[in-house]
Order: C-alpha cells, then sequence, then structure tokens
C-alpha cells in the first residue's frame, strides 16, 4: 500500500548472507542511511495483533493509528517519538519461532553403522552448509540428489553437498521452529502443564512457561496441526530436528554443545550454570546438580549458552528440559507405522503393537506421511543404518558403549559427537525422542536420541513447527 492504497502485489525472494549490519525496528545506529529502502522513505510503523483491513490501511496511511486495542507497537521515525530498545510488551506476545532457511551441507559421513565398536571424536567438526532455494542433483559434481527413506544412500558418497530432507519432504524455503518446548498456557507449576489432550487452544511457545507433558504422540501432533492450519503447523519431525541440529554445528549456530537445561520444574529458557560431568543416578550429585530455584541455573534472556546460536536470538531446550517426542515412527514388517509398544503403552495413532499381538484400531488415523518420517523395521537399537540422511542418527558415528560416569556405575550407547546418547528406534520402542531431559547430565546433547512407546510420559514434551 501506498498512501492507503493498494498498488501492487508482491512475492520477493533472494539469497540469504550473512549481514553485515543488524537492523532494529526503530533505534537503528544510522537513522539518516538506513530510512530509505527502494527510494521509499520509512516514516512510521505500526504493528498490529491483526491483519489490518482496508478502513484501517486508509486512517494508518494518514499517519494515525486504526486501532489502539490491537496496536502492539507505534514508532515515527519522522519526529523520532522513539525510544531506545522499546519492544513489544511480553504480554502481548504469545509464541515465539526461528527461521531455519533452506540449504544443502556437506557430508561427512554417511552413518552405515549396525554395532557398537568405538567412538571417533575427530568426526566432529563445524558442518559446512550453504543456504539457498536450491535442490542438489546426482547431475551435478560434488553433489548428490537427497535420498529420502530410510537406509537409503542413493548415489551420495562423503565430501558431496545434499539437500537436507526437512526441506524436502515438506516443499519449502524454510520452515520456523518453536524457539522453546512447548508450553500449557495457565499452568502455574509443572502438575498442570501435564495434559494428555488435544486443545491448540492452550500452546504458548515462550520463556518461562512450564513445558507441556505426559500427552501422547497422537494428542501432540493434532494439537500441533490444528494450532495454525494457514502456516501448515505441525509436530516437529525427527529430520527437521537434524535440521536444526546440523545448523547449530555449523558457522551459523554455536558449534560447541548447547548448555543443557536443568530446571527441575520444566521452565522453558534455563541454562544450567555449569556442565554437568556425570549422567543421572536419581540423586542431585554435585557432578550433575539440577534446581528450580535459580541456585544452580540460569533463566532467560540470560541464559544465551543454551541457544543454539550461543546469543539470544536462537532456539532453546534443545538440551535438557524434557525429552521431546518427535515424529519419527518405526514401520511394522507390513510398511505401516506402528501405534506403540503395547495396548497400554502407545501412541493413540491406529496401528499394530510392537511386543504384543493386535492393533490399536479406536484412536487417530495417520496423517499425510509427509508429517512423520518412516524407519524401517528392526528390533535392534544399534542399527543405525537405517537411518535418514539428515536426522542426525547414524551420521553421528561411530557408537559405543560408554561409562555415565556416575556412582551408579551404568553404561548407555555414545555416538562420536560429544558423546552424546543415541540409540535407534526398535520394535517395542518405534518413536524417537531427542534433546534429553533436566536430570540426564553430560550424556543428553541436541543429537541425543531415545526410543520410547508414544505414551504419555510426565517428562516428556513436543516442539511445533510452521511451514508457510
Amino acid at each position: 500500500y501506498i498512501n492507503g492504497v493498494l498498488v501492487e502485489n508482491l512475492n520477493i525472494s533472494s539469497q540469504i548472507a550473512i549481514s553485515t549490519m543488524p537492523f532494529n525496528i526503530g533505534a537503528n545506529p544510522n537513522t539518516t542511511t538506513h530510512t530509505e529502502y527502494g527510494k521509499i522513505e520509512l516514516k512510521q510503523v505500526q504493528i498490529y495483533d491483526h491483519a489490518i483491513n482496508e478502513e484501517e490501511v486508509s486512517i494508518v496511511s494518514e499517519g494515525k493509528v486504526a486501532n489502539s486495542e490491537g496496536l502492539l507497537r507505534y514508532i515515527d521515525f519522522t519526529n523520532k517519538s522513539y525510544e531506545n530498545n522499546e519492544v513489544i510488551p511480553e504480554e502481548k506476545i504469545e509464541s515465539y519461532f526461528v527461521w531455519i532457511p533452506k540449504y544443502r551441507y556437506q557430508l561427512w559421513d554417511l552413518g552405515l553403522y549396525d554395532s557398537l565398536t568405538s567412538i571417533d571424536e575427530s568426526k566432529v567438526h563445524e558442518i559446512p552448509v550453504i543456504f539457498g532455494n536450491y535442490n542438489t542433483s546426482d547431475d551435478v559434481n560434488g553433489e548428490c540428489t537427497t535420498p529420502m527413506t530410510s537406509g537409503a544412500t542413493g548415489n551420495c558418497t562423503v565430501g558431496d553437498y545434499m539437500t537436507h530432507p526437512a526441506f524436502l519432504s515438506i516443499p519449502s524455503t524454510g520452515f520456523w521452529v518453536g524457539k522453546f518446548e512447548t508450553g500449557y498456557a495457565g499452568a502455574t507449576n509443572k502438575i498442570e502443564a501435564e495434559q494428555n489432550m488435544r486443545d491448540a487452544s492452550k500452546i504458548v511457545v515462550k520463556p518461562n512457561a512450564y513445558s507441556w507433558r505426559g500427552i501422547q504422540v497422537a494428542n501432540a501432533f493434532y494439537t500441533s496441526y490444528d494450532y495454525q492450519r494457514s502456516l501448515d503447523s505441525h509436530m516437529m519431525k525427527n529430520t527437521e530436528w537434524g535440521a536444526v541440529a546440523y545448523l547449530q554445528h555449523s558457522a551459523f549456530g554455536s558449534a560447541t554443545s548447547v548448555r543443557i537445561n536443568n530446571n527441575s520444574s520444566f521452565i522453558t529458557g534455563y541454562a544450567a550454570n555449569n556442565e554437568p560431568t556425570c549422567d543421572s543416578t536419581g540423586t542431585n550429585e554435585e557432578c550433575n546438580r539440577y534446581c528450580n530455584d535459580g541456585s544452580c541455573n540460569t533463566s532467560y534472556p540470560n541464559s544465551i549458552l543454551a541457544s543454539t546460536t550461543g546469543n539470544i536470538s536462537g532456539i532453546y531446550d534443545m538440551s535438557g528440559g524434557a525429552w521431546e517426542y518427535v515424529m519419527g515412527v518405526m514401520m511394522d514388517q507390513s510398511g505401516n507405522p506402528m501405534s506403540g509398544r503395547n495396548s497400554i503403552e502407545n501412541s493413540r495413532f491406529n496401528g499394530r503393537f510392537g511386543t504384543e499381538e493386535g492393533s490399536f484400531s479406536t484412536g487417530y488415523d495417520w496423517p499425510d506421511s509427509k508429517y512423520y518420517d518412516q524407519y524401517v523395521y528392526t528390533t535392534s537399537s544399534v542399527n543405525y543404518q537405517n537411518r535418514i540422511l539428515g536426522d542426525a542418527t547414524g551420521e553421528m558415528g561411530p557408537f559405543a558403549m560408554m561409562s555415565s560416569n556416575n556412582s551408579s556405575g551404568s553404561f548407555y550407547n555414545s555416538s562420536s559427537w560429544l558423546k552424546a546418547s543415541l540409540s535407534f528406534v526398535t520394535v517395542g520402542y518405534p518413536y524417537y525422542g531427542r534433546g534429553g531431559t533436566y536430570h540426564d547430565g553430560f550424556q543428553v546433547r541436541i543429537l541425543s536420541t531415545n526410543p520410547y512407546s508414544g505414551t504419555s510420559v510426565s517428562s516428556w514434551s513436543f516442539r511445533i513447527v510452521l511451514t508457510p
């Protein structure tokens, strides 16, 4: 709109590059050079909590406020009436999301592992990525066409660039990821946030919220699905988690350990003050402290060590907090997604059980297959070769049995990357969980997995993705 008149509708795309100068609405470092874009002088900014209608556009074009109740922020560049560091009031914001642009990455390991041997920490490196709305092809030297299925390698070899599958199964130029684990609106303690139901009206994605837990996978999926249909909202897939994890380990992320959220009340956005040096034993050991009173952790916005970028712009709760179910499920021997472990522990999706005869048939039907990653049937938790390239499972090998370094003397399946715990889905536990919980200690990382049955668990949550 120019002076209230609709002139043209435009769809604009461009190559994504690192900005040499940040642009903040309002307090720009040099307003004499940054108030003009394409010879259009930027005089005022009005941000509303709704799409304004034609009448409101006409009012705004006269330099007036169209709807004071729906106005989130008003800035007048001409009169310099804005204040430095002015922000939209927190109570006006329901949810935060972070944009993950489409990219291709360079393969370093094809993940063809089927046993535990020994880890190779030299595998850890800064993952080369190239942004752009481009699909790699076998026909181009140094590239390969993305194999989209479990166990497939296609024509890919180490050193090739490959478009990440998260941008292909749901075709997009990128997607928005919940900045925090999904919270339960109105919860005043962690017990109130344990709700096994389908209700998109209770979604909140904010810091210092109680993570929504104790929910079966089907309820979590359809709650996410119902949230914003116009933006193709859905529960995060395993490959989408992998896309975030690889970007975190690139030049565009922190490329180091994401600090664990060790808040024992499952409050989002926290970071442990110290990196844990042992695994959980069920007691609050000094080597793996957790708390809910701030004595051993830091809350948002000062918890940047728990961000995927190492600053406030990244994604939080990817390590610790609650385990997060993702939409990655094992197929039964007929090639259909499984419901869960048995008639008691299941996702509430219809399908066969893993450890008892029979099927669940009174639950939810499965959505379009683009909303879940499918893994071939297996009975072993170390069949890493059944990975989907890009899902941050098999490529993190080789793998080994490692000590938890605690007083219980326990062991776990470790990847080569930061010694993150990593096991594959099996017939008994056909659903992927990612990221770990607050008390799991040094073995939980952004790369960690924990296959489970799909049932409701008090320490398991979920995350929302938008693909507009």
